[in-house]
């Protein structure tokens, strides 16, 4: 998507001349920061603005948010905006290289909110995106500005008078099911409104109190209170005192089981779904039982948000909101336990999807991790406070190896690897878990050095003590660093070894079928095309039986490689589809660009060139982000060297790289959806080959996909000559 703005969950009221005035400031300048109070409306109104600018499409990249309020770490403030702007790099290069690079020549409306607890950090990268990507424009929401030059800084005030009684009678309707309880009160809620400062979200937790209390009974209550905090008197509060005396308020008129569910809430870090909250938040003091009940209380009260989305329904707090709630925690001296009962359940949560990883549930394994990494971090963040849970912070790095490897977050996976590991720890299974999944997420990168250096430092560890799975784990991904670095002896003997040692303890899982895979891919590359296709088919019919798509789709990839040896290109082009299908929905770049360099040989050998050269230069703006392009590995290369030469043939050169600098500059969502034949969006790809397929320039048909199985079979090794690459 261009544009990644969430919908608004209710209607936006007033604010017409802010949002004017926001807008010409957008236009004129090329970053503005909303500051304001708390609750004032600063992310509201930031988030209009950018949804007006994206549907009058003024930036010809899109719009993108990045929410930072549940993030901590500065080291992974680059993290987020890589993920907010949808890429994925799986090399070993800094975030702020890849930002860097993407946002160059783009031009695209960056809006960034929450920012108040990494401002150092934001206000560093903010600043060095917008002198290195002339096109890129920021919009800020936070509490103070970021004082970076070029900065505009546009201050919300509360809602006037109209404006205010506008949004408590809109959301005082919302409260009591379309009744207006306003209405026949005017006089009193306007000095209700008075009173809150016309301050946003005062308003709203105001209005969601309606369903116990009349508007006049509401403005007495807090009067008196008001009145209380001034001395008797009626001087007005600082704004920022008001809101928090509203949340304060809205606190003492919750019954004690309310005021507890909230205080023990705050643990979350973004949003939380209800098993986690009947879990981490019940005792004796609040029952299971009671748990549902009063959440949907604190929903009533628009002190719990609702939210509805893909991994289903889901709940969290307003910052201010946590905030309050984190302090009553802390004074009921409840804290520690809370966090240590949010940390556990979120292990087991790893432990499940890690297991169910390997199951018909693996799409919804992806999609629940994506929603739970704001907790998962936060997890991992807390048992790293102690040096008696340091192996807890290991266990659960290592255990999300799947979300790092198979959902692409290799660059997180390495930020977190990394720290567990530097930590100390006494417990050796975790730390040799972690160790192999850095290796692994290090040769992936294309990071050799670092790569044998863990995975050397795991098997050894692991032979000492006698742990076998483990050493079996390193040994396999050593002999996945073979295989990319074209020693395919080594690399069999290494993958052998390490299927033996997944034989003898009995373990069985994707990681234990990529093994296979990989091997298939040793023996291919060595000539033994009919073993690879064997293991392949084996691997496909187990993946069938226990329902795993992942490593299913290499073992495709594999197959359709053999299909097209063996003179089937339409066998071939359903494999790699079905392949290239499953890469992209589980964001893995490896399995996508591998797919997409073998459909553009398909391509040319049934009569499309333009299709192949557009598609390579498509598979070539995404082997960026993986690392040297086809792991810089002769074996590999070889498919993508064969149709070059083909397209080239079949086109003429100028014919060719015109094609291919025009599939360069479409977007990998695009390649996908053209690759896949999907409608509209493939249809739409198409034509930026404008001209008409040409013919073979020495006057030659295009190939039809016959020919002898041999005649297609890659040759088995790729050297470069000082006259280019020769077989």
């Amino acid at each position: 998507m261009r544009s990644h703005l969430p919908a608004e969950l209710n209607r936006f009221v007033g604010r017409d001349r802010d949002l004017a005035r926001l807008d010409r400031l957008l236009r004129d300048a090329r970053m503005v920061t909303v500051t304001g109070v708390g609750g004032v409306g600063k992310t509201r109104l930031a988030l209009r603005a950018a949804a007006t600018a994206a549907e009058q499409e003024r930036y010809c990249d899109g719009v993108r948010l990045v929410e930072l309020s549940c993030l901590n770490d500065p080291g992974l403030l680059d993290h987020a905006v890589v993920e907010a702007l949808g890429l994925a790099d799986r090399t070993a290069r800094a975030p702020r290289h890849l930002l860097l690079d993407h946002l160059a020549e783009r031009e695209l409306l960056l809006v960034v909110d929450g920012f108040e607890q990494l401002v150092d950090a934001c206000a560093e990268l903010v600043r060095e995106l917008m002198r290195g990507c002339p096109g890129l424009r920021v919009l800020a929401a936070g509490r103070l500005p970021l004082r970076i030059d070029g900065e505009q800084v546009f201050t919300l005030a509360p809602l006037d008078d109209a404006d205010a009684l506008a949004l408590f009678a809109e959301r005082a309707a919302a409260a009591r099911a379309g009744e207006r309880p306003a209405e026949g009160h005017e006089t009193a809620a306007a000095e209700l409104c008075r009173r809150l400062d016309g301050i946003p979200l005062a308003l709203e937790l105001a209005a969601g109190r309606l369903g116990a209390l009349s508007v006049e009974q509401l403005l007495r209550r807090l009067d008196d209170r008001f009145r209380l905090l001034t001395g008797g008197g009626r001087g007005a509060l600082p704004r920022h005192r008001t809101l928090r005396t509203t949340i304060g308020w809205s606190h003492e008129l919750c019954t004690a089981a309310q005021r507890l569910l909230w205080a023990r809430l705050s643990v979350f870090a973004g949003t939380f779904d209800l098993e986690a909250v009947e879990y981490i938040c019940v005792g004796a003091d609040l029952p299971q039982e009671e748990v549902l009940d009063v959440l949907g209380e604190l929903i009533d009260q628009s002190l719990v948000v609702r939210e509805d989305g893909a991994g289903g329904v889901r709940y969290r707090l307003l910052d201010t909101v946590r905030e309050y709630g984190a302090e009553w925690l802390a004074e009921t001296g409840d804290a520690e336990r809370l966090h240590r009962r949010h940390r556990d359940w979120y292990l087991g949560l790893a432990t499940w999807c890690e297991l169910d990883w390997f199951s018909p549930r693996q799409t919804e394994v992806a999609t629940r991790v994506e929603g739970e990494l704001p907790n998962l971090r936060a997890a991992m963040e807390f048992s790293l406070t102690s040096p008696e849970d340091t192996h807890l912070a290991q266990y659960l790095a290592g255990t999300l190896w799947f979300c790092w490897v198979g959902c692409g977050r290799l660059a997180e996976g390495r930020h977190w690897l990394t720290q567990v590991l530097d930590a100390e720890s006494e417990h050796d299974s975790s730390r040799l878990k972690a160790l192999w999944v850095l290796g692994y997420v290090a040769v992936l990168q294309g990071d050799a050095v670092a790569a044998i250096a863990a995975l050397q430092e795991c098997r050894e560890e692991a032979e000492l003590r006698g742990d076998v799975v483990a050493a079996a784990y390193a040994v396999h991904r050593s002999g996945c660093l073979a295989l990319v670095t074209d020693d395919m002896p080594r690399a069999e003997e290494l993958l052998r070894a390490a299927l033996a040692g997944y034989e003898e303890v009995g373990e069985l899982n994707s990681n234990v079928l990529m093994g296979q895979v990989e091997m298939a891919m040793a023996v291919g590359f060595r000539g033994r095309l009919d073993e690879a296709v064997a293991v392949c088919e084996q691997v496909v019919e187990v993946c069938d039986d226990h329902g795993e798509r992942w490593t299913r789709a290499y073992a495709q990839y594999v197959l359709g490689y053999a299909a097209w040896v063996g003179g089937d290109p339409d066998g071939a082009r359903r494999l790699l589809r079905e392949t290239l299908s499953v890469s992209h929905a589980f964001h893995d770049l490896v399995g996508t660009v591998l797919t997409l360099e073998m459909l553009a040989l398909v391509a040319v050998d049934t009569g499309d060139p333009v299709e192949a050269a557009v598609l390579q230069g498509a598979a070539e703006r995404i082997w960026p982000s993986v690392g040297l392009p086809l792991f810089g590995s002769a074996y590999f290369y070889a498919a993508h060297v064969l149709c070059e030469e083909r397209t080239r043939e079949r086109l003429g050169d100028r014919a060719y790289e015109e094609h291919r600098r025009r599939g360069s500059r479409i977007e990998a969502g695009t390649a996908v959806a053209r690759a896949l034949g999907s409608g509209q969006e493939a249809d739409g790809a198409r034509e930026l080959a404008p001209h008409q397929e040409a013919q073979p320039h020495d006057g030659t048909q295009p190939h039809d996909g016959a020919g002898h199985a041999e005649a297609r079979r890659l040759p088995l090794r790729v050297e470069r000559g000082d006259g280019g690459l020769k077989r």
